[in-house]
C-alpha cells in the first residue's frame, strides 16, 4: 500500500526509513502517536493485545500441557477494527490436539483480551473469587488453577490442596540469560522451535480477527488455512522495496 511522502520531518535522532522497515512508508507521526506504547496497536507495526502478551501469558499453558503441534481450528470475535489498528477486545477459541496431560483427542484454549475474562462457571473457583486482570484460568477434572501473570497461584477447590506441593522455579533474567546464552553457545531455555510454535498460534489468532466470527482450519504442515482460501493472503507480508528477506540456502 502506498503512503504519502512525509508532511512531517522526524526529528533527527530518528531515522524514519530504518524505523519503518519492512512495512509500507507512512508520514512521520506526532508524538506519542507510535511511542512509547502505541506501535503495538498498528498493523504495519505490531500485533495488538495478542501479540504483546500472547507469547507471554500462553507460555506456561503451552509448558505445563506440553503442546506440542499448532490449533487445528480457531476462531477469533472482536469489537470492531479498521485497516490501521487491532481490535479494542478480542476473542480467539483455539482447539489443539490434546497432550499426556489433557482428556480427550482435543484441547481448548481460549484468549481474552481488552478487559474482557473468562466466566469461572464450569470450573472449581467460586462465584465470588475475582480473578487477576491477566493470567490464566486451568479448569481441571477434579480442580482448577488460577495463574496471575505476575503473582501467586491458587488452587480450587481449597481445601482439597491445602496439602498440595508447588515446586517453584528458578528465578531467572531472560534478558541475562539470551546473553549467557549468547556468550556460552548453550541453549538457555526453550529456543526457536518452541517459541516458534507459540509464535504461530499467537499469529493465527490475528488473521482470524479479519474473518469475524469465523472457524478456520489449520494445516501447519502446508502452512495454509484450508477451509477458508481468502485467508492465506495474510500468512505472508510483502516487504517494501529494498527491505525484502532473501529466501534462505
Amino acid at each position: 500500500m502506498d503512503r504519502p511522502k512525509n508532511p512531517v520531518e522526524p526529528p533527527k535522532t530518528v531515522d524514519w526509513n530504518l524505523w519503518i522497515g519492512v512495512a509500507p512508508m507512512r508520514p512521520y507521526g506526532v508524538d506519542r502517536c507510535y511511542h512509547p506504547w502505541g506501535w503495538r496497536d498498528w498493523q504495519d507495526f505490531g500485533n495488538g493485545a495478542l501479540g504483546d502478551f500472547g507469547c507471554h501469558i500462553l507460555d506456561p499453558v503451552f509448558t505445563a500441557l506440553n503442546i506440542q503441534g499448532a490449533p487445528k481450528t480457531f476462531k477469533t470475535t472482536h469489537s470492531g477494527m479498521n485497516d490501521e489498528v487491532w481490535p479494542a477486545q478480542t476473542q480467539v477459541d483455539y482447539v489443539f490436539g490434546g497432550t499426556e496431560h489433557t482428556t480427550g483427542k482435543d484441547l481448548a484454549i481460549t484468549w481474552y483480551d481488552g478487559g474482557l475474562l473468562p466466566s469461572v462457571r464450569g470450573s472449581h473457583v467460586p462465584g465470588d473469587q475475582a480473578l487477576p486482570r491477566s493470567g490464566s484460568l486451568f479448569i481441571g477434572e477434579t480442580g482448577s488453577l488460577i495463574l496471575p501473570h505476575v503473582g501467586a497461584l491458587k488452587l480450587f477447590p481449597s481445601e482439597s490442596s491445602a496439602d498440595a506441593q508447588i515446586e517453584e522455579a528458578e528465578d531467572l533474567n531472560h534478558y541475562h540469560g539470551w546473553v549467557d546464552g549468547c556468550l556460552s553457545g548453550k541453549q538457555p531455555s526453550d529456543g526457536f522451535e518452541y517459541g516458534g510454535r507459540l509464535t504461530e498460534a499467537v499469529l493465527l489468532g490475528n488473521i482470524g480477527a479479519r474473518f469475524q466470527g469465523q472457524t478456520l482450519a489449520w494445516d501447519d504442515q502446508a502452512m495454509k488455512i484450508t477451509n477458508v482460501p481468502e485467508a492465506n493472503q495474510w500468512i505472508k507480508r510483502e516487504a517494501r522495496t529494498g527491505w525484502e528477506i532473501p529466501p534462505a540456502g
